[in-house]
């Protein structure tokens, strides 16, 4: 029986979609599968790990009876991505068996029950709805989410927090060391909402959007938030958990400023992290009147030593930080400048954009 006749980008596209979420070793072997649904008017694909589920919508043109069938992802998307572009591709399903026909290839899959597939249902108890662009969206993710910790104890930290409140979204991301906070206003009032969501929802989101000005429907539950765009529907589960005060981490009064251009400050970083202690990654900031010494030092007795020029009066201080900190802040910037704020030498260091209010990032000090 013929299920589809498609174009192999056709499939290819959605396939890629929702793959990222299929995990490779699970208790459930369905899991590894993607369901595929036809209606009468499009075909839908749908993958989940039981925390999060992407399915993404292909309209299709000619109408044809509906069916449903799960069948490994990860083979399908192989078998599509190995076949020549623009190639026709025929689906056709006979008992537990789906077979794929293009040219002169055939393969034949083993398939699971459909109904046996297990749906994150979406919640309809919404409490607050916001609308925003695909590209801020995205450019605000960009700014946080190299921050999210990874596998740590406190797990309501391997994750993002999305805050709604008067000013518009916020998206904050910590752990425990750093803390990157990025925020876009919003039209129109919204119902105050905090979620966590976890660290896979944040990476699969960052992969599919796009850089227009398409809209993305953000819909905020207190176990669930779906995003919905183009011809994705994302919905994610949310950590349970209490996220730090992290306006309590962010300074305000700091008086040792300076400005420096953001390329300047990486290759300079970058140098000097060549000799950095391999375990602790340690780098020494030591600023006099108008001049930056960037020091790294390591278990040989080796140093590296970079000097750069800056605009400033704010008397001496020579301060330690992890240089991987600073490194992953300012590869994900794109801003021609950064402007640098300290306290003394105990006190974090504040990295913010000049003109962009919207974005700060803190880095705790280490001792070297």
């Amino acid at each position: 029986m013929l299920l589809i006749e498609a174009d192999r980008d056709a499939l290819l596209k959605p396939l890629q979609a929702v793959t990222g979420v299929v995990e490779r070793r699970h208790t459930l072997p369905i899991l590894s599968n993607v369901l595929i649904e036809r209606s009468e008017n499009h075909l839908s694909f749908l993958a989940t790990d039981l925390e999060l589920q992407i399915t993404t919508y292909t309209p299709c043109k000619e109408a044809q009876a509906g069916f449903s069938l799960t069948v490994s992802a990860k083979k399908l998307l192989d078998i599509c991505r190995a076949l020549p572009a623009n190639t026709p591709i025929k689906l056709e399903g006979q008992d537990s068996r789906l077979q794929i026909k293009a040219g002169k290839s055939r393969f034949n899959l083993q398939t699971l029950p459909a109904a046996d597939f297990p749906k994150i249902t979406p919640t309809v108890d919404f409490k607050s709805t916001i609308r925003i662009s695909q590209k801020l969206l995205k450019h605000c993710l960009n700014l946080v989410q190299f921050a999210m910790a990874q596998q740590d104890i406190r797990y309501y930290l391997n994750g993002l927090l999305l805050v709604v409140d008067s000013e518009g979204l916020k998206v904050v991301a910590t752990d425990g060391h750093r803390l990157s906070l990025a925020s876009a206003p919003l039209e129109g009032t919204h119902e105050p909402m905090e979620v966590i969501l976890p660290r896979k929802a944040i990476i699969e989101l960052v992969k599919l959007l796009g850089d227009n000005d398409d809209e993305v429907t953000i819909d905020l539950a207190q176990n669930q938030v779906k995003f919905a765009f183009a011809d994705i529907t994302l919905v994610s589960k949310v950590v349970d958990g209490k996220f730090p005060d992290f306006t309590r981490v962010i300074p305000a009064d700091y008086q040792k400023v300076f400005l420096i251009p953001r390329v300047t400050l990486l290759q300079a970083l970058q140098r000097a992290a060549i000799l950095s202690n391999e375990k602790f990654r340690g780098v020494r900031l030591v600023l006099t009147q108008d001049n930056l010494s960037i020091i790294c030092n390591n278990n040989e007795q080796e140093e590296a030593q970079e000097e750069v020029d800056i605009s400033y009066e704010g008397g001496a201080l020579d301060v330690g930080f992890n240089v991987t900190y600073l490194l992953d802040v300012l590869n994900n910037l794109e801003s021609e400048q950064v402007s640098c704020a300290f306290g003394d030498a105990n006190s974090s260091m504040l990295i913010t954009i000049p003109g962009n209010v919207g974005f700060k990032y803190v880095v705790m000090p280490m001792r070297i």
